[in-house]
């Protein structure tokens, strides 16, 4: 590579603002406030030495090598591992694993608060929580064991909302949860406008299950039936008719025992009340556009679209939405910073290095693969979950600002183009690695596991019949997940080959790609580069920070990493807003205000396609944006096949 276009990323020094967040997010400190970590590059090697320990002892060496350089180039292990990989001796109670989801929370006292408490010990490590509320009985149902009426799944909620918050002051670490609640529920309106109360479950985000059906009743005006299943006992001794359309559904529910269950693996469930799904459209899009929540999870593009469709069920995601979790799934994430890769930024000859993103990718991978064993999650449930499918979430960071290097504006045609580009390498080189450690290490354990034919495989694959299956019949998890998962058989139109070898022999992990928003890795270790998939908010500001032994505030310029770049290699006088040509930033430096919402939603589409679990995204919509254009954003979002 030309010598100065590796020394681009290199040479430009490091923001103050950036190794604030890095002292007081990642360094490693002895309980005294000592520091273990002297500086980022000591950050790094501490990770790579921690994740090399899993590899054979006459290998070991060469590993912690190739990781630390790929570190230095562009791999960032996301929060918790870089904060505490290697620091048992500091933290020895933490997990390195950002994201968790709740088991199942079961229709009962015991089960709620069992969950409550596991909860806490989640947090506790660390780790981010997503918990579905919508298994439990409507505001009002009667509880026979109570002998009275139950307060509802938002007055539960509200237990957790205030766990989260003492744990995470004690520990001193903002915890983050999610809640998630199907549009089928009926108290959905509730927990649609549940955030208009001041002050109340401040401590999640909320989302919403969105339907296939519901999004056609919307557009169709059609009636939306309100409900949520009958308990066989309840059947018996109300000798209730089920048959009777006019009260009762068959609908999908995440739990089946204690409820009645039809030969499609749908729930008998009564119909509360039934209201026109135009009508909660509209309540779910003004709450959206006051208040930016709740979120909008289009669940059967999620289930339909995820590698393990034979044998889980997902029905919640992380805190921010990038990874949908079966019961007690984890996954850990890392991003690759993809202004490392660009030669000579801002000129006509720029282009993207893909020889050198591939190499750091494979490493990457390799890297997160490790982090397994090192996973320091509290619950067995979800170390077994974590080690029987090993799944992790490697995303990109700095789009935007590689865009700008690129000389391509944010939302263009080309910056799509790119956009598909870019994660698709990253996607068809990760299930490359998968194979090749399968082959090394061994397989996930699911791979190997024999999964028999249901009616409900069948229903969502019906290409297993035409293939020859039938009911009863049993296949590998290996056959399941390459030959007849949806995503990998876009893998299969790049490389048929790799995806036929990862069927007969079994792939290291189930899962590969995640996109996380990574705020605040982005704004520390990457410099300042756009966060996740997103162009950057905003070129220059001004941030109030107290540094650390003293007691003022002081204001500090912080540029956005294109920008950084441009006056360090291009423009020393460069500004946002100049209209001076001697210091006037070029058209291709667009910030979040600039794109569209229908662009958003083309640069994620261009992404999801090579995406195997999820996105966070934002899509910041200016206040004079006219809310009958807004609406349409969600309906063309589903349109282009996001799920979220």
């Amino acid at each position: 590579m030309n010598a100065k276009a590796e020394a681009v990323v290199t040479s430009i020094p490091m923001q103050d603002t950036s190794l604030d967040i890095w002292t007081s997010k990642y360094q490693l400190k002895t309980k005294t406030g000592e520091a273990v970590d002297k500086d980022i590059n000591a950050t790094y090697h501490r990770v790579a030495v921690a994740l090399s320990q899993v590899e054979n002892k006459d290998v070991r060496a060469e590993h912690m090598k190739n990781f630390a350089w790929a570190l230095r180039h562009g791999a960032i292990p996301a929060g918790r591992i870089t904060s505490n990989a290697g620091a048992e001796a500091h933290k020895p109670a933490t997990s390195t694993i950002n994201c968790t989801v709740s088991g199942s929370v079961q229709d009962s006292m015991n089960d709620i608060l069992e969950k409550n408490h596991e909860a806490g010990l989640t947090l506790k490590a660390g780790c981010g929580i997503g918990y579905e509320f919508s298994t439990l009985r409507p505001k009002g149902a009667y509880v026979a064991g109570a002998g009275a009426t139950t307060s509802g799944p938002l007055s539960f909620m509200d237990i957790f909302d205030r766990m989260c918050f003492t744990v995470s002051s004690a520990g001193g670490r903002r915890g983050a949860q999610m809640a998630t609640f199907d549009v089928h529920h009926p108290d959905v309106i509730d927990f649609i406008q549940a955030k208009r109360e001041d002050g109340r479950l401040r401590q999640f985000n909320l989302s919403l299950l969105i339907t296939e059906d519901f999004i056609e009743a919307v557009r169709n005006d059609s009636d939306w039936h309100l409900s949520f299943p009958v308990t066989k006992k309840e059947v018996e001794e109300e000798e209730l008719d089920l048959t009777d359309a006019s009260l009762y559904v068959y609908r999908d529910f995440p739990v089946l025992k204690g409820y009645v269950v039809n030969e499609e693996g749908k729930v008998a469930c009564r119909i509360y009340r039934t209201l026109k799904a135009q009508f909660i459209w509209d309540t779910i899009m003004t709450s959206t556009y006051d208040y930016a929540e709740p979120g909008f999870i289009l669940i059967d593009k999620v289930n339909q679209m995820n590698n393990n469709w034979f044998c889980e069920d997902i029905r919640a995601t992380n805190p921010c939405g990038e990874q949908p979790l079966p019961p007690y799934g984890s996954c850990l994430l890392g991003s690759v910073n993809l202004t490392m890769f660009v030669d000579y930024p801002f000129t006509d000859k720029a282009s993207f290095n893909y020889e050198k993103y591939r190499k750091v990718v494979g490493i990457f991978t390799r890297m997160l693969d490790n982090v397994v064993e090192i996973n320091g999650l509290p619950l067995a449930e979800q170390r077994h979950e974590i080690t029987h499918k090993r799944r992790h979430g490697m995303g990109i960071l700095g789009l935007g600002s590689t865009l700008a290097m690129l000389r391509m504006p944010y939302g263009s045609s080309d910056s799509v183009q790119f956009t598909e580009d870019v994660v698709r390498e990253m996607a068809v080189e990760g299930w490359r690695q998968s194979l090749a450690l399968a082959q090394e290490k061994g397989v996930a354990p699911i791979m190997e596991d024999d999964f028999e034919i249901t009616p409900k495989m069948m229903g969502k694959c019906p290409q297993l019949s035409k293939d020859g299956y039938k009911l009863g019949d049993k296949l590998k998890g290996r056959v399941l997940h390459a030959k007849y998962s949806r995503y990998m058989q876009e893998i299969a139109k790049v490389d048929p080959e790799l995806v036929a070898q990862l069927a007969e022999k079994g792939g290291r992990f189930t899962h590969h790609t995640s996109i996380a928003p990574t705020g605040t890795i982005s704004l520390s270790l990457a410099n300042n580069a756009s966060n996740g998939i997103e162009p950057s908010f905003s070129h220059h500001y001004a941030r109030n920070v107290i540094r650390e032994g003293r007691k003022t505030k002081e204001k500090v310029d912080v540029f956005s990493f294109e920008l950084l770049a441009y006056r360090h290699l291009v423009n020393p006088g460069a500004m946002p807003f100049s209209e001076a040509e001697d210091t006037k930033l070029p058209s291709y430096f667009t910030t979040s205000d600039d794109v569209s919402p229908a662009q958003h939603v083309d640069i994620q589409a261009a992404a999801q396609k090579w995406v195997d679990s999820s996105i966070s995204k934002t899509a910041n919509v200016p206040t004079d944006f006219a809310y009958k254009e807004f609406k349409n954003i969600y309906l063309y979002a589903y349109d282009m096949g996001l799920k979220g």
